[in-house]
């Protein structure tokens, strides 16, 4: 097929997976490093497809908090993935608090996200404010805290697109430092 061979030339151009950095957050006012199954299950996802985890931050959900530690993360990282706080509880309010730094929107991270949500659980996928967006050069995941929305975000979305996606991003900032 014709249309796949600006996607193959692409991904030939991205980096390797050792090559991007990712930092991780988990955003919980009830987890602790025992009890952050949701975490250590990211943690492990992202290493075992290759990827370099920089820092693994657990953090209450105070949104001045949190959007402090991912603005910074994301000028060290290539990625920032925070786990925790999308839902729609009085106390989940990951998405407000980070979108807030999101300098362009990647809605069809959410979008695919939920439809797969939907597959495996219904209509309760609706209330899931998974959201993604780039942050200066770095790419921004808010996944849910539950194990299973991780490995479903990780597995079938992060994951298989991250090298791509960070190699967009790096040849658009390169790009532009070039034009200065």
């Amino acid at each position: 097929m014709a249309s796949s061979a600006p996607v193959a030339h692409h991904k030939a151009l991205s980096p390797s997976a050792a090559a991007v950095r990712v930092a991780l957050v988990t955003a919980s006012d009830s987890r602790t490093p025992d009890t952050n199954e949701g975490g250590r299950l990211l943690r492990r996802l992202i290493e075992e497809s290759g990827f370099s985890v920089t820092s693994d931050d657990l953090l209450a959900e105070d949104p001045a908090a949190l959007r402090d530690t991912v603005a910074r993360l994301a000028g060290d990282a290539d990625v920032v993935i925070v786990t925790g706080g999308t839902g729609i509880g009085p106390r989940d309010r990951t998405p407000d608090a980070v979108g807030a730094l999101f300098d362009r929107r990647l809605p069809g991270f959410g979008e695919l996200f939920r439809m797969l949500s939907f597959q495996e659980i219904g209509p309760a996928a609706m209330l899931s404010r998974a959201d993604a967006g780039v942050v200066g050069t770095a790419l921004v995941f808010l996944l849910p805290g539950s194990p299973a929305a991780v490995e479903l975000a990780v597995r079938r979305l992060i994951a298989p697109e991250l090298t791509h996606a960070v190699g967009q991003l790096r040849r658009v900032s390169t790009h532009h430092h070039h034009e200065r």
